[in-house]
């Protein structure tokens, strides 16, 4: 009964008008979380974004335990859609375009963190079933030994005349490869209604034979099958900082342009562990969870209102290659041409292959 009160108290998100409030509420939720002992992640494994620091955080501070499932943003919302009250899952991680999508099929619940005023307007839902903890740019990551004796990219117009293999991943399953698509459609004059120039350049990339259907990950990476991936920020500088040789490759924002988006946690409506997940999007918020995110290369969401240790810092790309990047500007049309394009991607570019 006890357990039933708090979890009905705690239902709706959190109001703070107060300083003094928002310690007591705070409090509440803490007790809740710890009554319930253990938070269930899917697609929030410890090497991505070094969920790792977080899950060991929340361990040592609240007792909580955690496992996590690694899966796409569709399955993961695909999962809470078919478990239901059956629900193995407590919290995920999203791209920011399936964030509206979870929203819509009515699998989340919203909880506002206390520092929410500090998370940018285009970066959250109003109602707070989501908000982008930390942003992700699209990048390359460049092998320089692998370059046939082409120059390093710096810009998407480099792409068409190299000589190397390019590597975007599955655009037809990950947010990372469709935002690829994105960045390259707004470089090249399109926008979110519109792609077609990207999947021009990446025709012609795929008749010259030069469109790799290797996937930009660790493992092939490391297994010398990588050229030139495009992939988010964080991923590529994680990439490099584990490779033999780091000093081989080189992450950059590509000149001409780029998107910037993100990733969010979405709390499953029908969560086993309401509470622990509500902590779990707080501590994600707060300074030494942004900090945590920024451990493993990714940029924080609240970047301008925490100091980030030296050591940290130093880690991310330099604020300049920033200058050409812009957000998603029309979430609604993206989230449509993002569903038409693994059809376009087969019809268009695939289809040029040798």
């Amino acid at each position: 009964m006890k357990q039933f009160f708090l979890a009905s108290l705690l239902g709706s998100t959190i109001a703070l008008c107060t300083s003094a409030m928002a310690a007591d509420d705070l409090k509440t939720l803490e007790a809740a979380a710890k009554a319930e002992g253990a938070v269930n992640s899917v697609g929030m494994p410890d090497d991505w974004a070094n969920w790792k620091g977080t899950w060991e955080d929340l361990a040592k501070k609240y007792g909580l335990k955690h496992i996590d499932t690694d899966m796409s943003s569709a399955q993961e919302i695909a999962k809470f859609a078919a478990e239901k009250d059956n629900a193995s899952a407590d919290i995920g991680d999203v791209g920011a375009a399936f964030g509206p999508i979870a929203v819509k099929q009515g699998v989340v619940q919203p909880y506002k963190p206390t520092t929410w005023e500090q998370i940018p307007d285009w970066a959250k839902d109003k109602d707070g079933n989501w908000a982008l903890a930390y942003t992700g740019t699209i990048a390359f990551i460049i092998n320089k030994k692998l370059l046939h004796g082409s120059e390093a990219p710096t810009k998407w117009a480099d792409l068409k005349t190299g000589k190397y293999k390019v590597s975007i991943g599955d655009v037809s399953t990950a947010a990372q490869a469709a935002n690829g698509v994105l960045a390259a459609a707004i470089a090249n004059g399109g926008d979110e209604k519109n792609i077609q120039p990207a999947l021009l350049m990446f025709a012609d990339i795929a008749k010259q034979g030069r469109l790799s259907m290797a996937n930009p990950t660790i493992a092939t990476m490391e297994k010398g099958e990588i050229e030139v991936g495009v992939v988010w920020d964080f991923n590529g500088l994680s990439y490099k900082a584990k490779m033999a040789n780091p000093d081989d490759y080189t992450v950059l924002i590509p000149s001409d342009g780029s998107v910037i988006s993100g990733y969010t946690t979405i709390i499953n409506k029908y969560a086993k562990h309401p509470n622990a997940a509500k902590l779990t999007r707080e501590y994600i918020f707060s300074d030494a969870g942004q900090i945590n995110l920024a451990k493993g290369n990714a940029r924080p969401i609240r970047a301008e209102h925490i100091k980030l240790p030296e050591d940290v810092k130093a880690k991310l790309l330099p604020n300049e290659q920033y200058k050409k990047v812009t957000p998603i500007k029309d979430a609604d049309a993206w989230e449509k041409t993002s569903k038409s394009l693994p059809q376009k991607w087969q019809e268009e570019v695939i289809i040029n292959m040798p």
